[in-house]
């Protein structure tokens, strides 16, 4: 009985209000601001070397969102919904050279002691983040388009995040500055607005109980690749010191 009560609730078509509460209920639950790394990371309890090695994975990260997002444009079947995501693309790379996330990201690796063509090499990146980062970029480009766009939306929790990130590091490391975190402050701007879009879309193209629970899957996947990475980073470089070969070694 049980289970065909849970089997009707999930082939009910939600309303779209009902299917955003449901999403933003999956990051209350698993976004990654709940990982025990984050928390060392806001709480000023990371050594310098532990914030080289999570700016010098997060890279990897950074680096491949324009490649996602070039997936999901390839399979939008308007100029209006292209032009609308093309300025994700924008954002990250920027339209001119020294512009663009990638390249605050990488200002904000130098401002905390890396090199700068070593990070852009990726050759010191943990397995585990490049498997998870990997798989993102796969996801978006074999997937449907609608499970693309509502991978992106784990940026819905990211802005009060980013405010948090950047008051606790600033507080809690002598050799963080605000130039250092500069990556984040368009972000506040930014991702609201994608997360209007992406929200959208989302709530008015899913139009079956099927296409929404393919949605709220995505969701799930998305945190958790951001989660991965985070378990990479702390097994490595927190606690039990796992450290794979090849991969970035403090001094």
């Amino acid at each position: 009985m049980n289970v065909q009560v849970v089997d009707a609730a999930r082939d009910r078509l939600l309303t779209p209000d009902e299917l955003e509460e449901k999403l933003r209920a999956i990051g209350a639950e698993r976004y990654h601001h709940l990982h025990p790394f984050h928390r060392l990371l806001h709480g000023g309890k990371l050594t310098r070397a532990q914030v080289q090695a999570w700016a010098l994975n997060r890279y990897y990260y950074q680096a491949m969102i324009p490649i996602k997002d070039a997936h999901a444009l390839s399979k939008l079947p308007t100029s209006e919904l292209r032009r609308e995501w093309r300025r994700r693309i924008i954002d990250h790379d920027g339209d001119a050279p020294g512009a663009g996330g990638i390249e605050r990201w990488l200002k904000l690796a130098e401002g905390v002691g890396l090199d700068r063509a070593y990070v852009q090499s990726t050759r010191g990146i943990l397995p585990g983040t490049r498997f998870a980062v990997e798989a993102y970029v796969n996801f978006v480009r074999d997937r449907p388009v609608l499970e693309g766009i509502a991978s992106s939306l784990t940026e819905m929790f990211s802005p009060g995040i980013i405010a948090d990130r950047v008051r606790g590091m600033l507080e809690g490391y002598s050799f963080v500055t605000e130039e250092t975190l500069a990556y984040f402050t368009p972000r506040l701007t930014q991702a609201p607005q994608d997360v209007n879009f992406a929200l959208g879309y989302v709530k008015a193209e899913a139009r079956t109980p099927a296409e929404q629970e393919a949605v709220m899957s995505a969701l799930r996947f998305k945190c958790d690749v951001l989660w991965a990475q985070l378990d990479a980073l702390y097994l490595a470089y927190v606690e039990p010191g796992m450290i794979a070969p090849g991969a970035f070694v403090p001094e």
